[in-house]
């Protein structure tokens, strides 16, 4: 009896792997080993297509990279444009956010992380910022989108609303005044609302 057929190894196969890896077990549960082992082959065949971890890093940051649409960027109406952008851009980080602080610390290296920033400032260059703002809002977009992903506001307050009152009447107040549930996409939705409309008024003639 013949082997059961196995997709090829290659880099792609490999970097989705580890990404499925880390979006299950954690960024700490991935080690060649592991990767090799759901992969179901030996451990140096990794080797020929990924040497190292950090080019591992690297391979992994293309795939999330490029479930980003940068399409949105195109649309005649830019702040619907940037809009859609900034939200598809933080869809794909909350759909692997153990992967998110690792990849935000390290350098932006790869084609398609840095095809993704160039397009973002090409954007704000032709709808009139100049380039030194440009790299400034493109910055702060990232802290914005970013940020959401990784400091979830509402889980922060682990206790009930009721639980806060007594010594802080404020937080309290604040935290029952809207849907609880739904306060980190609110909070992000308000920020790109401000930051969008700081743009605005730097476009103003």
């Amino acid at each position: 009896m013949g082997r059961p057929n196995r997709p090829k190894l290659d880099r792609e196969l490999i970097a989705r792997a580890a990404v499925d890896l880390v979006d299950e077990h954690g960024m700490g549960a991935l080690t060649m080993r592991a990767l090799a082992t759901r992969l179901n082959v030996r451990g140096p065949s990794l080797y020929n297509h990924v040497s190292s971890k950090e080019e591992l890093l690297d391979a992994i940051t293309v795939v999330i990279t490029r479930e980003i649409d940068r399409a949105p960027l195109d649309d005649p109406d830019w702040r619907v444009g940037i809009t859609a952008f900034a939200r598809g851009y933080r869809a794909a980080f909350l759909r692997h956010p153990d992967a998110l602080p690792v990849i935000a610390r390290r350098p932006v290296s790869t084609e398609e992380a840095l095809s993704a920033y160039d397009a973002v400032v090409r954007t704000l260059i032709r709808i009139g910022l100049p380039p030194a703002e440009a790299a400034e809002f493109s910055a702060a977009l990232d802290y914005l989108v970013v940020g959401s992903v990784i400091e979830t506001y509402e889980e922060g307050f682990a206790r009930s609303a009721e639980e806060y009152r007594a010594d802080y009447p404020s937080l309290a107040r604040a935290l029952t005044a809207g849907d609880r549930d739904t306060l980190n996409a609110r909070g992000f939705e308000r920020g790109l609302r401000l930051l969008l409309d700081g743009l605005a008024s730097r476009l103003k003639p």
